[in-house]
């Protein structure tokens, strides 16, 4: 069996082949090898070699069929280690890669109706979709990439070498918008086909403010016309989760709702703790036993036709002209990677709701509301941040509420202010990520000198821990978000 490179799906749990137009398995991954065995060992498999004799037709006719028009599912039945003969879903894609027409067959055997829950069931076959088109989308992104840098390329190049005042400037400047934008393209393909479990080291967060802070970013002119209600649970458990990926599915969830409603638009956001003894279906999805936070967005849209309910989480399906259907497939990918579920149901004229449950800790973090009254401290605040803009920010809304700030563009210089002043520093907020000295290693330094003071974190890139006491505030934040993480982290009691 020839391999030129990683198979996409190697630690897939179920099998999974690469053919090419001839019919040889060019690709296979691990559960493939062991549920074939020996003939798959060999340099230049057939698929004939794996095929049943007890099909209905014979391998050549089905690769002819297949090559003519591909269907996305099909019953078959594979002749695996040992002589057995096995029946199997198999879901199957295609794509052209260098000029030569590849399957891609993933196969699951056969459910027994009886043992296999309807929900669970409908969830397996979402994942076996979703696994299939990220294999066809890296493929697609690659060859798409490579076939835009040398039209750019070329057009670039003839672009700087015509004046203003040849006949086809203007076609060719065209050609180069068009490329661009299909660059763009490339990159969501590219960015939906890399999904994969969290493997990076997570800390404890508090998802309402995760809610609050993408809300925000929709609270704008445009969209007057919507009502936002928030009903968040007072103390919600507290989820271990990737921030700026969970901010991208919440996004594409809102963005929907968005397009949804009318003129009268009103969309709610709740948050509930849940703990289940038990499997918990909603809808067509099973909900394990376990403690959750679930978030629940509701829309008085149109709603969902129910013919159409069953595929919105299918990449690339869209009843939505111009749409590339990749945004409720990318937010299934992001939740269902972070060990969470995502419920949809929806009525005609009624609007639609999803559900969100994200695995959760015991620990619960309490969410308060503070005025602005609230929101005032004298307390000395050592900021620290290398860009002079969110310099000046921070010191405009925190002195404005009475803080009294001190101002550093870099970690050695907010070392040796601290150095100078420690007694007289009440809580220092520091980028993470600055040229030169860090802010982590400045955290780690000022923990040396001061094991108790209160420190909070800021960073644009996904979040980091800052130390043991998880202290975080993302960027971009608003005002009011600045505020009410400093007094939060103040009103703490030191350690």
């Amino acid at each position: 069996m020839k391999s030129d490179s990683v198979f996409v799906l190697e630690n897939a749990a179920w099998p999974a082949l690469l053919l090419d137009g001839s019919g040889v398995v060019r690709q296979a991954n691990r559960a493939a090898k062991e549920l074939f065995g020996p003939a798959l060992e060999e340099n230049s498999t057939q698929f004939a070699a794996l095929w049943a004799e007890d099909n209905a037709s014979k391998s050549e006719a089905y690769l002819a069929q297949i090559t003519q028009a591909t269907p996305a599912e099909a019953t078959l039945k594979f002749r695996v280690k040992g002589g057995e003969s096995k029946t199997f879903k198999a879901g199957l894609c295609s794509t052209q890669r260098d000029q030569q027409r590849q399957f891609l067959f993933q196969l699951f055997p056969e459910p027994v109706a009886a043992e296999t829950p309807k929900a669970e069931s409908a969830g397996l076959l979402q994942k076996q979709k979703l696994d299939m088109a990220l294999q066809l989308t890296r493929t697609v992104a690659l060859d798409f990439n490579n076939a835009l840098t040398s039209i750019l390329g070329h057009t670039s190049l003839v672009l700087s070498r015509t004046d203003s005042s040849f006949a086809w400037r203007d076609s060719l400047m065209e050609v180069e918008k068009a490329a661009e934008k299909a660059a763009e393209i490339a990159h969501d393909l590219a960015s939906f086909s890399r999904q994969e479990r969290d493997t990076t080291q997570l800390v404890a967060s508090n998802f309402n403010e995760l809610i609050r802070r993408t809300v925000t970013a929709y609270q704008t002119p445009a969209n007057a016309h919507i009502e936002w209600k928030l009903h968040l649970e007072g103390k919600l458990f507290s989820v271990l989760f990737d921030e700026a990926k969970m901010q991208q599915a919440l996004t594409k969830i809102l963005d929907n709702a968005v397009q949804a409603v009318g003129k009268d638009a009103r969309i709610t956001l709740l948050t509930r703790n849940r703990e289940h003894a038990e499997p918990v279906a909603d809808g067509t999805v099973t909900i394990p036993a376990g403690r959750y936070v679930m978030a629940d967005i509701s829309d008085n849209g149109g709603g969902i036709p129910a013919n159409v309910l069953p595929r919105i989480f299918e990449p690339f399906f869209t009843t939505k002209n111009g749409q590339r259907g990749l945004g409720l497939a990318w937010a299934y990918g992001i939740i269902t990677n972070a060990g969470g579920s995502i419920a949809v149901s929806s009525e005609p004229l009624r609007g639609t709701s999803v559900r969100i449950y994200l695995p959760a800790l015991k620990k619960m973090v309490e969410d308060k509301v503070f005025s602005d009254e609230a929101l005032r401290g004298t307390e000395t605040i050592l900021l620290v941040d290398d860009e002079d803009l969110m310099l000046k920010l921070g010191q405009t809304v925190l002195r404005s509420f009475g803080y009294r700030v001190i101002a550093a563009n870099s970690g050695v210089k907010a070392l040796e202010l601290f150095t100078k002043r420690d007694r007289t520093i009440d809580l220092v907020l520091t980028d993470l990520v600055m040229p030169g000295m860090s802010g982590r290693e400045l955290v780690e330094k000022l923990r040396e000198i001061a094991p108790t003071l209160r420190i909070i974190g800021t960073s644009g890139y996904t979040r980091q821990a800052v130390g043991e006491d998880e202290n975080y505030l993302q960027k971009p934040f608003t005002s009011h978000d600045l505020l009410r993480k400093v007094r939060q982290v103040l009103n703490e009691p030191a350690v």
